[in-house]
């Protein structure tokens, strides 16, 4: 049986308190709220925090707001069933609702959070691997080595991007706003992430990720595909977040953002700018997901072969697309 280690476990009465811990403590303490990733990495000694600070409980990070124009509000803290139970996010932002409901499975949804998704730690084969197994390999640079065991020649980690709902909050233009001892600010979520797989957050260690806005849609509609091995649990091998408008069958804007092929979500913004313009048919589909498949990079430091895995990425593009094309515009107000 795998166990946690030790550490010591503060439960903040404020979100400025919970940042002025984080401060106490440098890069000794993590923010905890669901857990449902962090408690694991603990248990494998991938991540040994020696102080964990528990926001989960505080109000103010909990919240769902949609406005009358279709804008989002997401607290941090809110979980994913929250989101997917939510009716106006669900009407207004269909892509966001599919993204949060193929994270994992429906037990760990009731635990997980929006914030944790996001801020996900990256994934690789090798740093997933037990404790024994990595201590009698050599650490990678996720855990104090000197150098990325699946590629020996590179100074960066290659760990995967393994968020779900990171690549559609890209795609919608998102904001997440962050708290620190200096103060509040807001981020555009695709400045949030960094490719690298050892620091994919640019975020301070004493700064915590409290909301993420997204715009309203303004007659704009959406889609995720996920692709993994198992329809359900399993963090995605590839995923497709589109967003799209359209006016009878032309595409008037597009943004595509690859999941899960590079530490960071990946978009592809000169490949669809063509698309602007054009009538979205079969063929346009086809041209711009084997585009996409061509200009996908994953590595091999995951499930299935990268080959496949990059293959792959053309069919989810498709559907991403497909589903999109075909779904129902967000109103306009």
């Amino acid at each position: 049986m795998l166990r946690l280690p030790r550490f010591s476990y503060l439960r903040p009465a404020s979100l400025a308190e919970a940042v002025a811990m984080l401060a106490d403590h440098g890069g000794q303490a993590r923010v905890i709220a669901g857990g449902t990733d962090l408690l694991p990495k603990m248990k494998r000694r991938q991540l040994q925090p020696a102080v964990l600070v528990g926001i989960g409980h505080l109000d103010a990070l909990r919240h769902l707001e949609t406005t009358a124009s279709g804008a989002v509000e997401i607290g941090a803290s809110a979980t994913l069933t929250s989101v997917l139970k939510d009716s106006g996010l669900a009407r207004h932002q269909p892509g966001y609702a599919q993204a949060a409901g193929v994270v994992s499975t429906p037990a760990l949804r009731n635990t997980g959070t929006a914030g944790g998704n996001l801020c996900i730690d990256t994934r690789c084969n090798y740093y997933d691997m037990s404790e024994e197994w990595r201590i009698a390999s050599g650490s990678c640079l996720k855990t104090g080595g000197e150098q990325c065991q699946m590629a020996s020649s590179s100074p960066r980690c290659w760990a995967i991007s393994s968020s779900d709902t990171a690549p559609i909050a890209v795609a919608l233009g998102a904001t997440a706003v962050v708290v620190g001892p200096e103060g509040e600010r807001d981020v555009p979520i695709a400045s949030l992430f960094r490719d690298d797989g050892n620091a994919h957050l640019a975020l301070g260690p004493d700064e915590i990720l409290t909301r993420l806005r997204l715009p309203a849609p303004d007659g704009s509609r959406s889609s995720y595909v996920k692709l993994r091995r198992r329809s359900s649990m399993d963090f995605p091998l590839a995923g497709a977040a589109v967003a799209l408008k359209m006016d009878r069958g032309v595409v008037e804007g597009c943004r595509l953002v690859l999941g899960a092929v590079a530490s960071q979500p990946v978009e592809l913004g000169d490949l669809v700018h063509g698309l602007v313009g054009q009538r979205l048919d079969e063929e346009a589909i086809e041209e711009v997901a084997n585009a996409a498949s061509r200009l996908a990079k994953p590595l091999d430091n995951a499930d299935l072969s990268y080959v496949w895995r990059k293959r792959m990425v053309k069919e989810i593009v498709a559907q991403a697309f497909r589903q999109a094309a075909t779904s129902q515009a967000a109103a306009v107000p």
